[in-house]
């Protein structure tokens, strides 16, 4: 709901800013065919501003702030689509108009608009009545549940009670007790322990408790709505049965078709710069343009994975070694190519031969498939599908340089598992884009 507040409010700044300056420049004779000739073309340009707002995360609410960040997010969103204002109006011949002075005022307006809008929707947020919950647990998820969300007012909760376990409970006979603590906490919402679910005198009690208004869920997918991560410490064997298991054939075969086509589109595109690329490797140091590597691929098939070779040809001679930020193995040319991710362009042939995905857990080596699988729990269930070259948990958890790193991946790999779908294919992309064109590291 507050996204979509959001969304709206920027739309109407929008349209309100494009009036502002027209008013501004020609008075009270903007309105008519002035008016009408600035609208349409500036009404097929908006979606793409506001395309431009989501990849580059002011609709992100659990990051959001006021301050510098915003203003950073801000500018870097302006500043996109500043050029793509340019490109629209200067480069395609699909506008009657070619402002200038015009859209740098919109410009100008829509900044100081925006941040007036974005300021009171904040201060407007923070008095919004938050939903009161309670709150069933006490392990590490629980703590780590409880001081997000004290931190985070935005996301519109409030804990106004805590139960350590089970035993601190009412007596589920005592039913005015309940509707006491209810209503003296105004409770909306209770999160039980998954397996509460699983105890038949849980279920049958807490029903009762419906019919007082109130809403219970289970902690995994409440942690999971939050987070947009699966809590390792709260799921078991059957939540994969229940919730992994499905083939989803439709959107695996369509995934599979688009796949292909952008791959082979991307392969012929690019061509020119493969050329230039592999020549320049080629002068920067001795070895192949071409680096292949074994990597773990869906259900643990194993295959070749092709990238520019981005380190000396000795990088590794002491065996596997996690690749670091600052690696002193990389060449020059492979430090660029690894900054502007070109070095994952021969990937497209991996994607073609149906081995790699765009979207999907990052692949691994077997040699730390092994040695993970022993370390994290449910690590091995990121190789029921395929793999990709990028994927929710890059997009969450940049680092991947120990195992606790790995841990915290793996928990948003299985909600990409959970919820794979187009969708959100699309959305892991577009954040992609945001995030490289936010900071390309």
């Amino acid at each position: 709901m507050k996204r979509f507040l959001l969304f709206l409010g920027d739309i109407a700044v929008l349209y309100l800013s494009l009036i502002l300056v027209l008013w501004l420049r020609y008075g009270s004779d903007f309105y008519g065919e002035l008016l009408e000739r600035h609208l349409t073309p500036f009404t097929a340009l908006f979606p793409l501003w506001l395309l431009t707002f989501y990849v580059t995360g002011l609709y992100d609410l659990r990051e959001l702030r006021n301050g510098l960040e915003f203003l950073r997010i801000l500018g870097t969103a302006i500043l996109v689509n500043t050029v793509l204002s340019v490109a629209f109006f200067y480069l395609l011949p699909i506008s009657e108009i070619a402002p200038k002075t015009n859209l740098l005022l919109f410009i100008a307006v829509f900044i100081l608009l925006e941040m007036i809008w974005r300021r009171s929707f904040n201060r407007l947020a923070k008095n919004w009545q938050p939903l009161r919950m309670a709150i069933i647990g006490q392990g590490g998820a629980v703590i780590e549940l409880r001081t997000f969300i004290g931190q985070n007012p935005q996301l519109g909760y409030e804990i106004a009670l805590d139960f350590p376990d089970e035993r601190s409970l009412p007596s589920f006979e005592d039913r005015e007790t309940w509707r006491r603590t209810i209503r003296e906490h105004g409770l909306e919402l209770i999160v039980v322990p998954g397996n509460f679910f699983r105890k038949e005198k849980f279920t049958k009690n807490f029903f009762r408790l419906l019919n007082l208004g109130i809403e219970v869920r289970d902690f995994p997918s409440f942690y999971e709505s939050v987070f947009r991560r699966i809590p390792l410490s709260d799921i078991d064997e059957e939540w994969f049965l229940k919730y992994v298991g499905s083939r989803r054939l439709v959107y695996s075969h369509a995934k599979r078709f688009l796949e292909f086509t952008l791959a082979l589109l991307i392969l012929a595109l690019f061509l020119p710069l493969w050329l230039l690329i592999g020549l320049l490797t080629k002068l920067s140091s001795s070895g192949p343009a071409i680096y292949r590597q074994v990597r773990m691929g869906q259900f643990g098939r194993r295959f070749t994975l092709y990238k520019f070779r981005t380190m000396r040809k000795d990088a590794e001679k002491d065996g596997p070694q996690w690749a670091a930020v600052k690696d002193d193995r990389s060449t020059w040319v492979g430090q660029v190519l690894r900054f502007t991710h070109l070095d994952e362009l021969p990937q497209m042939w991996n994607i073609m031969k149906g081995q790699l995905s765009f979207v999907g857990p990052r692949p691994e080596r077997p040699e730390f498939v092994e040695i993970l699988r022993k370390e994290v729990p449910y690590y091995e269930t990121r190789l029921l599908v395929k793999p990709g070259l990028t994927g929710w948990a890059q997009i969450h958890h940049r680092k991947d340089a120990t195992v606790e790193d790995v841990t915290r991946k793996i928990q948003f790999d299985l909600y990409y598992l959970k919820n794979r779908s187009m969708i959100l294919d699309l959305a892991i992309l577009l954040k992609t884009l945001r995030l490289f064109v936010s900071n390309p590291k």
